[in-house]
C-alpha cells in the first residue's frame, strides 16, 4: 500500500493513524517533501480526474485564474500539494477518508 499526503494534514494523519491501528504500515510518500512522479500523476489523474485538485486549499485560492483554468495534471506538477488527499493505491486508487474509504482499506 502507497499513502500519499502531508504530514501537516490532520485528515493524512487520521487515516495513517487508523490504519497504523489495523496493522497496516503503509509506504508513505509526502506530496510536499517527495514530490509526484510522472507516472504517480498520470495514474491519479486518470482514476480521478479533476477531482483530483483539492480546490479548498489555500494553495488553490492563490492561484490565478489562468493557473486554475491549468490540466489537473499540470496542476500537480506545478503544485503537488494541491492533490486531494490522501490518495491511497491499494487494489485500485481511492481518494480522501471518508467511510467508504475507511470500509475498503479497514475492512470496516
Amino acid at each position: 500500500m502507497r499513502f500519499f499526503g502531508l504530514k501537516t494534514c490532520d485528515t493524512c494523519r487520521k487515516a495513517l493513524k487508523s490504519l497504523r491501528a489495523a496493522g497496516i504500515e503503509p509506504t508513505v510518500i509526502d506530496v510536499r517533501a517527495d514530490g509526484l512522479t510522472e507516472a504517480d500523476i498520470t495514474a491519479i489523474v486518470n482514476a480521478f480526474g479533476d477531482a483530483s485538485v483539492n480546490r479548498a486549499s489555500t494553495t488553490w485560492r492563490g492561484l490565478s485564474d489562468a493557473e486554475k483554468a491549468a490540466d489537473p495534471a499540470d496542476l500537480l506538477r506545478a503544485h503537488p500539494t494541491l492533490m486531494k488527499r490522501p490518495v491511497i493505491e491499494s487494489d485500485g486508487w481511492t481518494i480522501g477518508w471518508k467511510a467508504d474509504v475507511q470500509a475498503k482499506h479497514l475492512g470496516t
